[in-house]
């Protein structure tokens, strides 16, 4: 025989069935998450932000190096004649000595159709190819590669001198060396100030999830505390944000620690129910009692009772515990009704009321419930049976009528019949558990039943209560 497979479990887990094929997913951490999130707006916003300012602030200084150009271009216009000869003439000397200086990186010339270029001796032997195709009366600006190793800005414009009728083309050019250097060093300056700006952001960022996460390692702290020292509320101050999540958790603690009274209530009030039928029949087959047989029919008797009474109680505890239903009333009561005329066929049942009243009960215990109360009825009544739904005005209960026409019940023992066993006719079959289990799983639930007389039928009046849906 092969040995039994083994499983390697990461120390601190448990291997069990009930963890195989349910093990939680890894969610991520929500510290990780806000980061990432955080991280991604942050390079978003400073890039978009860089971007526009890198934008703006290269126009701003190529606008200023442009209206230095243009201011030269107008100085240059203004200071133009024709000659005799007809040719342009300066009637005075261009103020920037650069012009006078070869290769300086401050250029000027004049164009004219028919007429040779007329370059400024900064140019030298070399001149400039202007974009004098079209006839252009305000100044147009451009960048030029046609000098190697010394990219330009130009300025150019067409006008028409007096005296003469030859379009010319005045421009001035500049080497964009200073501009560029310009741009280059703000831009070095906008990268790390921005690099400076995202990094103090993403720590802070980083500081701010800490500390807005804080609350959340207290609480789990509390909860470690709960589950290792046996404190059963978290009491720590916390932050309003989070409080209405340890309120529910106090609240969830609260419930557990009184499902488990309640399972320790029932499993003792068991014992102690069942404690005397065991004594009686040990001691009956320990004499060798003659009336051993009838003993013990008798108490396990007795025992089935007290065992289906305290069933249905657990079962109510365990279908409240899964959450709020929603009942139609008169569905359930309409199924025990069918269900009752077979074993009553001479009774008869009226059902009236709101037919669209629904309770936050499951339809189990409401089944269990209206049978045991209908039956009752069919069984000790006269031969009429009325159940009345949403009979009074009630904001969260709907109560629900149950009328007979039998003898009733007297006053003074409309308390002790909800006792378990408690039988008031004993010539007809039962166990004395129907009222008990209607009010033990009514109040379960959080309703409530009571006995009165019915002034309709003039037999017991039940009122069960029951919540209704939230």
């Amino acid at each position: 025989m092969n040995a039994p497979e083994t499983k390697l479990v990461p120390e601190g887990r448990v291997s069990s069935p009930l963890n195989e094929g349910f093990a939680s997913p890894d969610t991520g951490s929500l510290s990780r998450r806000m980061m990432i999130i955080a991280a991604g707006w942050i390079l978003v916003l400073l890039l978009a932000g860089g971007f526009a300012l890198d934008r703006a602030l290269t126009n701003l200084v190529e606008r200023n190096f442009d209206e230095q150009l243009e201011y030269m271009l107008t100085g240059m216009i203004a200071s133009a004649e024709v000659g005799p000869d007809g040719e342009v003439l300066f009637y005075r000397t261009l103020g920037d000595q650069k012009f006078l200086e070869p290769n300086s990186g401050l250029y000027w010339q004049i164009s004219g159709v028919g007429h040779e270029d007329w370059p400024s001796r900064s140019l030298w032997d070399r001149s400039l190819n202007l974009q004098k195709d079209t006839f252009d009366a305000e100044p147009h600006f451009y960048d030029s590669d046609q000098f190697p190793r010394e990219p330009l800005r130009i300025v150019e414009r067409s006008i028409i001198l007096p005296g003469s009728e030859t379009n010319w083309t005045f421009a001035v050019a500049s080497a964009r060396e200073d501009i560029d250097s310009q741009i280059q060093q703000f831009r070095s300056i906008l990268i790390w100030s921005f690099a400076v700006l995202g990094l103090g952001l993403f720590v802070m960022a980083a500081l701010q999830s800490y500390y807005g996460l804080r609350p959340l390692r207290r609480i789990r702290m509390a909860i470690q505390r709960i589950r290792t020292t046996g404190t059963n509320r978290v009491t720590d101050p916390l932050p309003h944000e989070v409080q209405p999540l340890v309120e529910e958790l106090n609240m969830l603690l609260e419930h557990s620690e009184k499902q488990a009274e309640e399972a320790r209530t029932h499993a003792g009030n068991l014992a102690h129910a069942l404690k005397t039928p065991l004594t009686v029949v040990n001691n009956a087959a320990t004499a060798r009692a003659a009336d051993l047989p009838d003993t013990v029919i008798r108490e396990a008797t007795t025992m089935r009772r007290h065992v289906d009474h305290h069933l249905a109680r657990a079962r109510a505890v365990g279908r409240r515990a899964v959450g709020l239903a929603r009942t139609p009333v008169c569905d359930s009561a309409e199924a025990v009704r069918r269900a009752i005329e077979r074993l009553y066929p001479q009774v008869r049942f009226d059902i009236d009321g709101k037919r669209d009243a629904e309770v936050s009960i499951e339809r189990q215990d409401l089944d269990e419930i209206l049978g045991n109360l209908i039956e009752n009825a069919a069984k000790y009544g006269g031969g009429s049976v009325f159940v009345t739904v949403d009979a009074e005005d009630t904001a969260d209960q709907c109560v629900i009528w149950v009328e007979d026409d039998g003898m009733g019940i007297p006053e003074d023992k409309r308390v002790e019949i909800f006792d378990r066993g408690a039988r008031l006719d004993t010539g007809k079959p039962g166990t004395g558990l129907g009222l008990a289990i209607v009010r033990d799983v009514a109040e379960i639930y959080g309703g409530g039943v009571e006995l009165d007389e019915s002034e309709d039928l003039g037999g017991l009046l039940v009122k069960l209560s029951l919540p209704r849906p939230v």
